[in-house]
């Protein structure tokens, strides 16, 4: 028999809220004779995101008993826009109702303390069970299954479905999706996109922007073989080695590797199953990632941060071999030693050829270390967990808000201060860190004073500095002696993109 824990009812949605795939607020009321269960999240944070993986499930093995309701409890300003959460539930395709809780007046009844936490509400609106963090599918599965059949015994379980409207995509007349990163060669020969969204690596030749090729269709899985055969699913990170393209493949966790000659892709670590620790070492096709979010190359190593488990990884591509080299696991900002030190959720990351800089994203924060044995990690700018805005100077008294691409280029740092809608850039040497492009507002237009929306991928190369405009769903190029930005339009050949060209 289903044990209820909780003896108190639910909470109900409090009204003058803003409600996101229904075509009006839902209340618990109304909801009667389903099993709700509340998922209170970010878009930020990638432990949230993991969560989405399993409620899939639950939603489609439990279609008619089940309705999963996402609570967007926001940490940063950025996230408190209605606009910023309905391009979330638009790039990780979110089909159940999402309520948009910008002050956290819900997070506050329910008492909730961490991202994320899933409360199971029964048919008669209970809560019957409240888990907290990423371990969650296992005990669900089996308490809606038992909540639903001892209600259904009663005569009280309803299997009408709900009438769900989705939401609409904004994309304007661009061949990608929700670009992650980019990757510019060294002498500006080929640009490399990850068009997330659609699932594929797009590669572009300079300055034209024809389209050469792309790898993977807008179909997500998890597959090696010829560019028109592989998949990929949301994939970010890209770092570049003669004609080798290593990418990230952030949902799939795992990391590929393209020849970019022969048009294979194969799988050098990860196997495609999402780790739940951070401690492992071995070869890297045996062993579980979890997120990995950005790559660079320094000395022949892979540098792989891996926002799913905190930390930093380092893939050996002569051995094989894959293993945590920064970050003890702990979600936090603790400068010291490689292995005692902690991060949280790095999700870019770039080298000088010697040194790692990185961006710390949930700390917003921007870190250096060096990777060497007895090496150090050390903050540059920001200053914790719940320090963020936008402010320029130095050390410490630095502002940024998320921040999730870092490109180093003759000993200045560009930063894709993403919640802010800027880039910023940081001298290596005097540590003055200044506002670079964007105004803050969210928008697009080019020029000399241009609007960005969310940008979370850059690389400098020749003289400019290629921006992976995330919300605007574009690849901008900045002239890095004037400063002025033109939105790169690439062109599709008849002959071009072999592997699938979804629009």
């Amino acid at each position: 028999m289903l044990q209820e824990v909780w003896k108190v009812p639910a909470i109900e949605f409090p009204e003058g809220l803003e409600w996101l795939n229904v075509s009006q607020p839902l209340t618990l009321r109304d909801l009667r004779g389903k099993v709700v269960l509340l998922h209170f999240w970010t878009y930020g944070s990638v432990a949230s995101l993991h969560i989405l993986t399993d409620l899939r499930k639950l939603e489609s093995r439990y279609r008619e008993e089940l309705l999963a309701i996402g609570v967007h409890s926001a940490k940063f300003p950025a996230e408190r826009l209605t606009e910023n959460v309905r391009k979330a539930v638009l790039r990780y395709e979110i089909a159940h109702p999402v309520v948009s809780d910008p002050e956290r007046i819900l997070w506050n009844r329910y008492e909730v303390q961490v991202r994320p936490t899933l409360i199971l509400i029964d048919l008669a609106g209970n809560i019957v069970e409240r888990i907290s963090g990423e371990r969650s599918h296992g005990v669900l599965d089996e308490m809606i299954a038992e909540t639903a059949r001892s209600f259904e015994r009663r005569g009280q379980l309803s299997r009408k479905r709900l009438d769900a409207i989705q939401e609409r995509n904004d994309i304007h007349d661009s061949i990608f999706s929700f670009p992650g990163k980019v990757l510019a060669e060294p002498d500006g020969g080929r640009l490399f996109v990850s068009d997330s969204n659609h699932n594929r690596i797009v590669i572009l030749s300079l300055p034209d922007g024809v389209v050469q090729d792309t790898a993977g269709t807008a179909t997500a899985d998890f597959k090696d073989g010829s560019f028109e055969e592989a998949r990929f699913n949301r994939p970010q990170g890209l770092a570049l080695a003669g004609d080798t393209l290593y990418v990230a493949d952030t949902e799939n966790h795992a990391i590929r590797m393209l020849d970019l000659r022969t048009r294979r892709v194969g799988t050098i670590a990860g196997t495609g199953k999402r780790a739940l620790g951070g401690h492992q070492t071995g070869p890297g096709t045996q062993i579980r990632l979890s997120s990995p979010w950005d790559l660079t190359l320094c000395g022949g190593m892979l540098y792989i941060a891996m926002a799913g488990t905190n930390q930093i990884w380092l893939l050996d591509l002569e051995t094989g071999i894959a293993s945590p080299l920064i970050g003890a696991g702990l979600e936090a900002r603790i400068d010291g030693p490689l292995g005692a030190c902690a991060l949280a959720q790095p999700s870019g990351i770039t080298t000088d050829g010697a040194r790692l800089y990185f961006a710390d994203s949930e700390t917003s924060s921007l870190r250096r270390a060096d990777p060497n044995p007895g090496g150090r990690v050390e903050t540059l700018v920001g200053n914790g967990f719940l320090e963020f805005g936008d402010r320029d100077g130095a050390g410490a008294e630095v502002r940024l808000q998320h921040p999730s691409g870092v490109s180093w280029h003759d000993g200045i740092i560009y930063v894709a201060d993403t919640y802010n809608n800027k880039i910023k850039k940081l001298s290596d040497f005097t540590g003055e860190s200044v506002t670079y492009l964007g105004t803050g507002e969210r928008g697009f237009r080019d020029g000399e004073s241009p609007l960005l929306d969310s940008p979370e991928g850059l690389s400098a190369a020749c003289g400019c500095l290629y921006i992976a405009d995330t919300g605007n769903h574009a690849v901008r190029i900045a002239d890095l002696k004037t400063g002025t930005v033109k939105t790169l339009e690439p062109k599709v050949l008849e002959t071009a993109g072999r592997a699938g060209s979804p629009r």
